[in-house]
């Protein structure tokens, strides 16, 4: 299961009503943090989230509104106790980026090791398989695409059929292999087939190009920016590297994802329900982002297929 979380849908400033953007993903007490603008340590602490199981944190570009707030974030990380290492993903120059901002927070109780993007490439995150890919906007932005894989179903006449002692079927099944008689077991063993996995795929500050929708195909949870809801705006829009509602509307039902989530609202959008019939109109299943709304995502219950 993964559990999302929208600490902040705000674009460029904050707001009294509307953090940064800024979003949790958490699974199995392991947790990532895509976007990091100013305030967000007090965002997850209005969503009654915790810093402690954040393993990883995710830059998408170097514009204020999502790198400015790491300083405060670490030292509250630091003062909480924190003393296991962090990484921080984000385009080249993350590094440089991150210790710059942090001449601020000096003497971080823990380790910051970085993840410096130049070729997008997936990588491994505890549970989860994290895949950047390129945006469009004003600057090099990246967006992500998060997926917890399913194992293959166990199958106990597999197990007997291939003589994996019964003593460490539940070995197996927790760890992927086991060592029994000084013979090495292995879960393909005792499984057999895929099943589908958890896909979240995260896009803010872009332009609506066919790469996102490439990298968000059939993904159980889609959040994506919506910057402005009037038809009237594509031009401002345009011009700033962002899109607007039926853009991000677009992209969801291109790339057949369940579940459209906006975000990134203007500070001129005070109400973003206001414009959704612009979105719901292209695709039926969106739903407007606002701070603490969250959703739980389970494995899809289904048969195994055969490899």
């Amino acid at each position: 299961m993964l559990e999302v979380t929208l600490l902040g849908c705000g674009g460029m400033l904050p707001m009294k009503d509307r953090w940064l953007t800024s979003c949790l993903i958490s699974c199995q007490g392991h947790s990532i943090l895509v976007d990091c603008g100013e305030g967000t340590q007090i965002a997850l602490k209005c969503a009654k989230r915790k810093t402690k199981p954040i393993d990883l944190i995710c830059i998408t570009h170097f514009h204020a509104d999502h790198i400015s707030g790491l300083p405060g974030f670490l030292l509250s990380m630091g003062n909480e106790g924190r003393e296991e290492p962090v990484t921080i993903a984000g385009p080249a120059g993350i590094e440089r980026i991150v210790n710059n901002l942090c001449v601020i927070a000096p003497n971080l109780p823990f380790d910051i090791k970085f993840t410096e993007i130049s070729e997008p490439h997936p990588f491994k995150s505890e549970l989860l398989t994290v895949t950047p890919f390129e945006a469009a906007h004003s600057v090099r932005c990246l967006g992500y695409s998060f997926v917890l894989e399913r194992k293959g179903k166990f199958l106990p006449e597999k197990a007997r059929k291939n003589g994996v002692p019964m003593c460490i079927w539940s070995e197996l099944q927790k760890e992927g292999s086991a060592v029994y008689n000084e013979k090495i077991y292995t879960y393909d063993d005792v499984s057999e087939g895929t099943r589908k996995g958890i896909k979240l795929t995260y896009c803010t500050d872009s332009r609506p190009i066919n790469n996102i929708a490439a990298y968000a195909r059939n993904a159980d949870l889609l959040i994506c920016e919506g910057l402005y809801y009037e038809p009237e705006k594509i031009n401002r829009a345009i011009k700033t590297g962002h899109m607007i509602y039926s853009e991000a509307a677009g992209i969801a039902e291109k790339a057949n994802v369940k579940k459209l989530w906006l975000t990134h609202f203007s500070p001129a959008v005070t109400d973003p329900e206001a414009g959704i019939g612009y979105a719901k109109k292209i695709f039926p299943t969106t739903e407007c982002g606002f701070d603490g709304k969250y959703i739980d995502i389970n494995f899809e219950p289904q048969s195994v297929k055969s490899t």
